[in-house]
């Protein structure tokens, strides 16, 4: 592949290419004047002291080209490292224009040199080593030659994979009129040329992956699990809490290589699953936090040798609410707050399964238990301390917060705690034979002072 020198590469072997067909066919002595050949912008030319004929070749358009664009891997993989070096390919559209003191010299030399560039159709690599290289061995060498050719000898243009071919272009009218307005200069015989295709790459390191020891084709039949609900193995309508065993109902949920992903923790499906219901046990699954968590059945595929999982069918995405399990207590007696009232400040101890972590949200929840159970009570709601009370550099979760809580007026309370909107439960009586019967029974509780 060329470089970024390349366009100029690509102008200098034309202008070189015109220049030689100049000498070759001897114009200087059919047009009775030197005649020169340059590669400059048209309002470069100053008319007024031009002594004799010119060639000028402008390069006044750069485009894609549409068959090499999409060539090569993208740039960088997906962590961002590069690993491949895709070529820019362009093609270069060309003004060739005459210009002539006497009449018929524009015309005379716009002929030559569109018969020069049809008769080299291709720039090849001779030609292209002949222009950019040296060309005399020192101690001559590339010294004799201007600056900026010295820069475009290192363009590598004749080392590039597809050849320059150079294809004359039709230009409208009104393209025509609209360039020379553009370059605000008188319109002079111009002919407009094509040079397809350039390739220019960069030469930065690149990641490459490692060979493939062995051709491995894997026929399997397509089992995409789905799951329709989540709910608690005892009952949809049981709340679901640290020690529960999940139920997840769907379709061809069952396989050898199952696992089931809850929250950020995978585990193996429980005795008694079956293609419609898969059992998952929370209790060993001590990373859970409490909240809303997401459930999914991946089934990873055993590929390579030795045999190896990788990523192969994954059911869609479910959620449930995971309830926290709590232990309430005061850890120093409540103090009152003086006034009119009598109401008391503390702090409530909460012992909270499982951990939560540092940047959940939490909040005390305190309901009177009134000895009347028709009797309405009072009720506070008071927000955990910042980060949940960790203040140890790099822990994240705990499982023992102190909640503050002020202007509490005397009473047994029953203590809830809302951990990312996830609320604690509390304990119902389930004697049918109690007059409390289905009513909270007072655990958990703290009583204040």
């Amino acid at each position: 592949m060329s470089n970024a020198l390349a366009i100029a590469a690509v102008t200098a072997v034309l202008k070189d290419l015109l220049n030689n067909g100049v000498i070759d066919q001897d114009l200087s002595a059919v047009v009775g004047t030197t005649v020169d050949v340059t590669a400059l912008a048209p309002d470069q030319i100053d008319l007024d002291k031009l002594t004799g004929s010119q060639l000028n070749l402008f390069l006044y358009r750069v485009t894609p080209n549409q068959g090499w664009r999409n060539v090569g891997l993208p740039e960088r993989d997906g962590n961002g490292q590069r690993v491949d070096n895709p070529p820019l390919a362009l093609d270069l559209h060309y003004l060739l224009t005459a210009y002539g003191k006497e009449e018929y010299h524009a015309e005379i030399l716009l002929g030559y040199a569109a018969q020069v560039l049809h008769q080299t159709p291709v720039l090849t690599r001779d030609a292209v080593r002949t222009t950019l290289g040296p060309p005399h061995p020192p101690p001559l060498g590339a010294n004799i030659l201007p600056k900026s050719m010295q820069a475009l000898s290192a363009a590598a243009l004749a080392d590039q994979v597809e050849l320059v071919k150079i294809v004359p272009q039709t230009l409208t009218t009104e393209e025509i009129s609209r360039l020379w307005a553009a370059f605000q200069v008188h319109y002079r015989p111009t002919a407009a040329y094509q040079a397809s295709v350039v390739l220019i790459e960069t030469d930065r390191p690149t990641k490459s992956a490692l060979p493939v020891r062995s051709r491995g084709l894997y026929a399997l039949p397509f089992r995409q699990p789905s799951i329709d609900r989540v709910e608690d193995d005892t009952g949809p309508l049981v709340p679901i809490t640290p020690t529960s065993t999940l139920a997840i109902f769907g379709q061809q949920l069952r396989s050898a290589q199952a696992r089931v992903l809850v929250g950020a923790a995978e585990a193996p499906p429980a005795a008694g699953s079956t293609d419609a219901r898969l059992r998952v046990s929370l209790a060993p699954l001590v990373s859970l936090q409490a909240g809303v968590l997401p459930v999914q059945v991946l089934v990873p595929v055993p590929m390579g040798q030795p045999p190896a999982p990788h990523r192969g069918f994954e059911s869609n995405v479910a959620a449930f609410v995971l309830r926290p399990a709590i232990t309430p207590s005061l850890p120093a007696p409540a103090t009152p707050d003086g006034g009119g009232l009598t109401t008391y400040s503390g702090t409530v101890r909460l012992v909270l399964a499982p951990r939560i972590g540092k940047t959940q949200a939490l909040q005390l929840l305190l309901d009177e238990r009134p000895a009347n159970p028709g009797q309405a009570g009072r009720a506070y709601v008071f927000p955990g301390p910042p980060n949940n009370g960790i203040t140890v550099q790099g822990q994240t979760d705990t499982d023992t917060v102190d909640v503050p809580f002020t202007g509490v007026e005397p009473a047994t309370y029953l203590v809830r705690a809302r951990v990312d909107g996830a609320e604690s439960l509390l304990a119902v009586d389930t004697d049918p034979n109690s007059p409390t019967y289905g009513l909270y029974t007072g655990a958990p509780k703290v009583t204040i002072p």
